[in-house]
C-alpha cells in the first residue's frame, strides 16, 4: 500500500480505502459494490440496477423523500450507477461533513425494499427501456455487445429487458440484495480533506453490524470465441447508419492499457485522424475510435455514423485509415499531443474527490489496489512509439475486423 493510502478491513470484510488530499477543501465517499448486469442470472436481467434504484426508496430510519432531503442538506454531490460489473453509491461533501454522507450512503446499503415502492419503480424503469429503445446510440451500443458476447453474461443489457422486468418477484430482488450486498463484497472508499482514522471510526460505527458473506460471481466464465462474419441490425425508424470495424484488443489493466487509450485517441479522439480524414471530408456526421475493455477480456472499435446511403463510403474510410495505423503506426508528434492532453486531464482529476473516489473504485475493481495519481501519469509517461508497436504485435490491425452496420439499411 502507498503512503498516500490508509487501508482497514471491519471484521465483517468491509473493505475501507482512504486517500488524503489536504489541499483541497472537499471529500467524497462512495461505497462500491461488485455486482453489475454480468451477474444477473438469465431470468434476472436488470435486477442489479432496479436494486440500485430501491435502495433510494426508503431505509430503517429514513423514508424515499427523507433520504434525497438529506443530500441536499448535507450540500452533497451525489449519485448512483450500475454497470456491467459493479455498483457505486457516492456523495461530494464539504471537508466537515464527510462523516454524515458516510452515515447516509450507509443507511442506503442496508434498505427496507418496500413492496409498494418496488411497483412504482418497476414502472419506472421499463420507461426507462422504452426511452433506451429509441436511442440510436444504445442500440448500437447493446448490439456490439449481444455479437460479440452471445450467450455470455456480459452481453446483458444494465437495464434489462422489458419482459425481465415486468416478471422480476419482489423476493427476488431482496435475495439478490442479501447475496451481493454481503459487506465482504463492499469497499468504502473515500478522498479529499480526511482524516482516515475519522473515517474508520464512521465504517465502525454505521457498518459494523452488517453480516453475511457474498455468493460467487456468476460471471467467472470465459468470454465466447470471437464471432465471424458481417452482421446487421435493421432499425427502420431511425435516419442514420453506424458502421462498426471491430478488433479483438487487451483486457483492463494489461500492461499496456495507456497505450492503447493513446491509440484510440490518435485514431478516433479529439482532432483524430478519423475526424480529419473522414468526417471534415464530408463522408459522414461523425468517426471515431474507442477501447471497449473488461478484466478478463476486449476490444478495439472504429467506427462511422452518417447517411444510410454512403455505408460503403464509410467502410472504405474507416479501413484506410486502420490499415495506416497498422502500417506506419503513429507519429512521435501525435503521441506528444495526446500525452499533453492526458497530463492535464490527470492534473485536474487529481484534484477533484469525486473523481478520484471514481478512480480509486475502478483500480479496487482492476488491480485490487488503489493507484496514486503518480502512478497514473508515469504509466502515460511510458507510453511511445515502441509500446504502440508492441500493442499493435499482441492485438494486430491488419487482419480481418468484425464488421457491424446498425441502421434503416439493409447493409452488407
Amino acid at each position: 500500500m502507498s503512503p498516500s493510502f490508509v487501508e482497514h478491513v471491519l471484521p465483517s470484510g468491509l473493505r475501507i480505502v482512504c486517500e488524503v488530499t489536504p489541499q483541497v477543501r472537499s471529500a467524497a465517499a462512495a461505497f462500491l459494490v461488485r455486482t453489475g448486469a454480468r451477474d444477473e442470472p438469465p431470468a434476472e436481467h436488470g435486477v442489479s440496477h432496479f436494486l440500485e434504484h430501491m435502495c433510494f426508496k426508503g431505509t430503517a430510519r429514513r423514508t424515499s423523500h427523507q433520504v434525497n432531503v438529506r443530500f441536499d442538506e448535507l450540500g452533497s454531490i451525489y449519485n448512483a450507477y450500475t454497470s456491467k460489473d459493479h455498483t457505486i453509491y457516492y456523495g461530494w461533501v464539504p471537508a466537515g461533513r464527510l462523516e454524515e454522507q458516510i452515515e447516509l450512503l450507509a443507511d442506503l446499503m442496508q434498505p427496507t425494499l418496500p413492496a409498494d415502492e418496488f411497483e412504482t419503480e418497476r414502472q419506472v424503469i421499463l420507461e426507462e427501456i422504452a426511452m433506451n429503445d429509441d436511442s440510436f446510440d444504445r442500440q448500437v451500443w447493446n448490439f456490439l455487445h449481444q455479437v460479440v458476447f452471445g450467450k455470455h453474461p456480459l452481453a446483458h443489457e444494465v437495464l434489462g429487458e422489458k419482459a425481465t422486468i415486468q416478471a422480476l418477484p419482489h423476493a427476488v430482488l431482496c435475495d439478490y440484495h442479501r447475496v451481493r450486498y454481503a459487506p465482504d463484497n463492499i469497499a468504502l472508499i473515500a478522498a479529499g480533506a480526511i482524516e482516515p482514522e475519522a473515517v474508520f471510526a464512521a465504517a465502525g460505527r454505521y457498518c459494523s453490524a452488517w453480516s453475511g458473506r457474498s455468493a460467487p460471481r456468476v460471471s467467472n466464465q470465459t468470454p465466447p470465441a470471437w464471432p465471424t462474419g458481417p452482421h446487421r441490425l435493421k432499425l427502420d425508424r431511425f435516419q442514420e447508419q453506424s458502421v462498426l470495424l471491430l478488433y479483438p484488443s487487451i483486457p483492463r489493466g494489461h500492461p499496456l492499457e495507456e497505450t492503447v487509450e493513446a491509440l484510440v485517441t490518435v485514431l478516433g479522439g479529439h482532432n483524430s485522424r478519423c475526424y480529419w480524414n473522414i468526417v471534415q471530408k464530408g463522408i459522414c456526421t461523425e468517426a471515431g475510435a474507442s477501447w471497449v475493455a473488461y478484466q478478463d477480456c476486449g476490444l478495439l472499435v472504429v467506427h462511422a455514423t452518417g447517411q444510410p446511403e454512403r455505408c460503403e463510403q464509410m467502410l472504405e474510410a474507416l479501413r484506410t485509415e486502420v490499415a495506416r495505423l497498422a502500417a506506419d503506426g503513429v507519429r512521435p508528434e501525435e503521441l506528444r499531443r495526446v500525452k499533453n492532453q492526458r497530463r492535464t486531464h490527470l492534473a485536474l482529476e487529481a484534484e477533484s474527490p469525486r473523481t478520484r473516489v471514481m478512480q480509486l473504485a475502478g483500480d479496487l475493481l482492476t488491480y485490487a489496489r488503489p493507484r496514486t495519481a503518480h502512478e497514473r501519469l508515469a504509466a502515460v509517461e511510458a507510453v511511445n512509439q515502441r509500446t504502440v508497436a508492441t500493442y499493435l504485435e499482441c492485438a494486430p490491425l491488419n487482419r480481418d475486423p468484425l464488421l457491424l452496420s446498425c441502421g434503416p439499411r439493409d447493409w452488407p
